[in-house]
């Protein structure tokens, strides 16, 4: 009897041993599918999201502002942004950011509604937002030129010759170059719209 025990007890070391192995072996694979899951995981986290590339907001500097670009061909250089947004429907505080004024080059003539005259208006647009916006806006100039005109168009010269007319105009305007941003860009960003010039005949 005491030799079967003998010979009974490699046989249980073997099978632990196998038992053993297989523990070991199904930890390690439990292991390595967590860590490729969190693997996977933390790549799918940083993946570019489409708000990755909007514009930022750039912040107001307490120091004197950058000089403005010598003769007409040169542009100041583009500013940069540093605040991220989720949209550009965001409320931006005037007082924390900086401003930068794009004028359009050419003016806009167009008929009037009524067709009893025509509207020139010469206009310039206003941003919180980085360089990025500006690059857009000159990307989309057709677009922005074509929504532009089809605003004038619909306009009554007699609510144009009253503050409240223009004003109403401005907002008009505003909405509809951020349209065009927002379809064509992703992103308005455009603050106000600035006539710099508007003649009515």
């Amino acid at each position: 009897m005491a030799k079967d025990n003998v010979e009974g007890a490699p046989k249980k070391k073997g099978k632990f041993k196998k038992l053993l192995l297989i523990g070991v072996a199904a930890v390690a694979l439990i292991g390595a599918g967590a860590g490729a899951g969190i693997y996977f995981g933390a790549l799918s986290a940083h993946e570019a999201k489409p708000e990755d590339n909007y514009p930022k907001l750039v912040v107001r500097s307490k120091e004197d502002p950058e000089p403005a670009a010598e003769g007409e061909d040169k542009e100041a250089p583009p500013k940069v942004g540093t605040v991220s947004v989720p949209n550009d429907k965001y409320k931006v505080d005037p007082k924390k950011y900086e401003i930068t004024y794009y004028p359009i080059a050419d003016s806009f003539t167009t008929n009037l509604a009524d067709g009893s005259g025509f509207l020139q208006v010469g206009i310039s647009l206003s941003t919180f937002y980085d360089g990025k916006v500006i690059n857009n806006i000159k990307r989309q100039a057709v677009p922005i030129r074509s929504a532009v005109l089809m605003v004038l168009a619909e306009q009554d010269p007699g609510l144009l010759s009253t503050s409240q007319g223009k004003q109403r105009l401005q907002r008009q305007l505003t909405a509809s170059i951020n349209d065009v941003l927002r379809d064509k860009e992703g992103f308005g960003g455009i603050d106000n719209v600035y006539f710099t010039s508007l003649v009515i005949q």
